[in-house]
């Protein structure tokens, strides 16, 4: 990744309903460079969608949990399976430490949220679970840091 591609994605995170058109004029490329460019990104896997970014929050799940599970030894892909059926399940993470997965869990409420965990200590394969309860972001996601920095 280079400069431009570097550019080009930090430009596409800061207006993500221009066009290929629109991109090409801010960067001072040609829009062929911008769609050769936005190909190349994406069949690498670096651009991974899209699609809006949703605010569980702001859709009716303003609980946000880390989830950190202990599974029982070899039952991983099981457990992970089991996870895989909890759609306020957003994100499960392998993990070293005396954790074997992280999951990031959004809940409607304290009470839903107990009952997700209980749910999830329903499968054989999970062992024990411990929770915290996130009550603000401080930093949300971000890439731009990143890009910028190279």
């Amino acid at each position: 990744m280079d400069d431009l591609d570097a550019r080009l994605l930090v430009t596409m995170r800061a207006h993500p309903r221009v066009g290929l058109t629109e991109l090409a004029r801010l960067l001072g490329v040609a829009r062929g460079t911008v769609q050769a460019r936005v190909d190349k990104l994406t069949a690498r896997g670096v651009i991974q969608d899209f699609g809006p970014t949703v605010s569980p929050a702001h859709a009716g799940h303003p609980i946000l949990a880390f989830v950190w599970l202990q599974i029982a030894q070899g039952r991983l892909a099981e457990a992970v399976e089991s996870l895989r059926a909890v759609p306020q399940i957003l994100e499960a993470h392998g993990t070293s430490g005396q954790h074997d997965l992280l999951c990031r869990v959004v809940a409607t409420s304290t009470d839903h949220l107990q009952e997700i965990i209980a749910h999830i200590l329903t499968s054989p394969a999970v062992q024990r679970t411990d929770s915290t309860i996130a009550l603000s972001t401080q930093i949300p996601y971000r890439i731009e840091p990143l890009l910028q920095a190279r």
